[in-house]
């Protein structure tokens, strides 16, 4: 077994070494523009092009579609803090998945085929940020809607009365000063 990333870099650059030496022939060896493992390196670093110049991981996806949407990025940098801590392979205990944890019947109503893809998730969840937000006009009620549920902030009126979502919202909202 490889241990530590010195021993996970030193197997990439091997298998880098392997792969450029010609011994297979669907890997083009020429134009690659760095090693693999150098890249992995920089951006474990947070020093090379790869790393986000926010230096949060999945910047440019998230501002990408918080543009397209009109949703502030750093609201949805926190709902994905707060959802996944930017795990793109998350999922919890009641199915939700990826980064934005959306639920199948979020990821089928807003066409999310593979809600581990880091940018199809991000897309649908900021989309279905955006019709909370539309839908209850508040940011504390979109984000208990879409952490409960629209339906249970419907029934109770307000924020429900769950330890998690009250915690959630105030969470979210204490780191972007509100």
């Amino acid at each position: 077994m490889i241990r530590g990333l010195d021993g996970v870099l030193a197997r990439i650059e091997q298998l880098q070494t392997y792969l450029d030496s010609g011994q297979r022939g669907d890997l083009p060896a020429a134009g690659v523009p760095a090693s693999f493992s150098a890249v992995l390196s920089e951006t474990v670093r947070g020093d090379g092009p790869a790393a986000p110049a926010s230096g949060k991981p999945f910047a440019q996806l998230i501002q990408q579609a918080a543009a397209r949407y009109g949703v502030d990025p750093r609201l949805v940098t926190e709902v994905i803090s707060a959802e996944s801590d930017f795990n793109p392979r998350s999922v919890s205990r009641a199915g939700a998945r990826g980064l934005m944890q959306l639920m199948p019947e979020n990821c089928r109503e807003y066409n999310v085929a593979d809600p581990f893809d880091p940018a199809q998730n991000i897309d649908g969840g900021v989309r279905h940020l955006k019709d909370m937000l539309n839908q209850f006009g508040r940011l504390d009620l979109a984000l208990a809607a879409y952490n409960a549920g629209p339906g249970a902030v419907r029934r109770y009126g307000g924020i429900p009365p769950y330890r998690e979502t009250q915690a959630y919202v105030s969470r979210i909202q204490e780191r972007l000063g509100q």
